[in-house]
């Protein structure tokens, strides 16, 4: 059996998520009416679209309409009905639920952690199977984090909210976790032979990259490396940006390691 990532640290996924949760709640609250319904970097959604979006997000953990909207086939389609309801929304009901349902999912979580149900295998419609301990703490601290430093804020203009090693590693960990069902799924040509991926600076780390998909260790040889601060990964693996523009470097196998890079879309 291939290596695997290691098990998810649920204590740093929870305090993650309950920090992030409150970092937006408060962001958001003080936007102003003409920052509110201003659009985001993601396209197509306002600021209050992408608020009601993680409020929605969080309240499928925890109702039966959520297991269905985590079988259809692609997420970004089971994202945007939620949104648009909640168009028809005032501020006060988004912002309400968004508060609300961040807290109950955060308080499944610190529940779930400790039981068996935290390894309980569970889909998220393309992107594969996951323990519900880390799709329950991960995805949201992944879109907490993402959505408010890199959509937000500099559609706004306003400084991003900075963040520190214990909540990249919380995003990290969402991320390599996609990734390596992303690479199973749909191997790039050559990458049996192994690449290894450092991600530098707070909360990174080092993982081997092959058809079997991502592992922790990178002490196998590799035929390429590709190396890149963990601090603009949430950017440009999730193709808000090119990896092209990004301070990345590639050793060994150029070729191979470019068509992985063009594969990866962590959405």
């Amino acid at each position: 059996m291939p290596p695997q990532l290691p098990s998810p640290d649920l204590k740093n996924l929870l305090t993650t998520l309950r920090a992030e949760s409150a970092l937006m709640l408060d962001f958001a609250n003080d936007l102003t009416t003409q920052q509110w319904t201003s659009p985001s970097r993601a396209t197509g959604w306002t600021v209050a679209d992408i608020v009601g979006h993680i409020g929605s997000t969080a309240h499928n953990f925890y109702i039966p309409a959520g297991i269905r909207a985590a079988r259809q086939p692609s997420l970004e389609k089971a994202n945007e009905g939620p949104v648009r309801v909640r168009r028809g929304w005032d501020r006060e009901q988004v912002m309400d639920e968004f508060e609300k349902s961040t807290r109950s999912v955060a308080n499944m979580l610190a529940f779930v952690r400790h039981t068996p149900l935290r390894s309980l295998p569970t889909r998220l419609n393309e992107l594969g199977t996951y323990p519900l301990g880390l799709l329950i703490g991960g995805a949201l601290a992944f879109d907490l984090h993402t959505h408010l430093r890199h959509d937000i804020a500099p559609a706004l203009g306003v400084s991003a909210p900075e963040t520190d090693a214990d909540r990249m590693r919380a995003v990290l960990t969402w991320m390599t976790a996609v990734l390596s069902n992303q690479t199973k799924a749909a191997p790039s040509t050559g990458i049996e032979a192994g690449l290894t991926l450092t991600l530098t600076g707070p909360g990174g780390g080092s993982w081997r990259v092959d058809e079997t998909g991502l592992a922790s260790s990178a002490q196998r040889p590799t035929a390429a490396h590709i190396t890149a601060p963990a601090i603009t990964f949430p950017d440009w693996g999730t193709r808000r940006s090119s990896w092209h523009d990004s301070p990345l470097q590639i050793d060994g196998d150029h070729e191979m390691a470019s068509r992985y890079l063009n594969a990866v879309n962590v959405i």
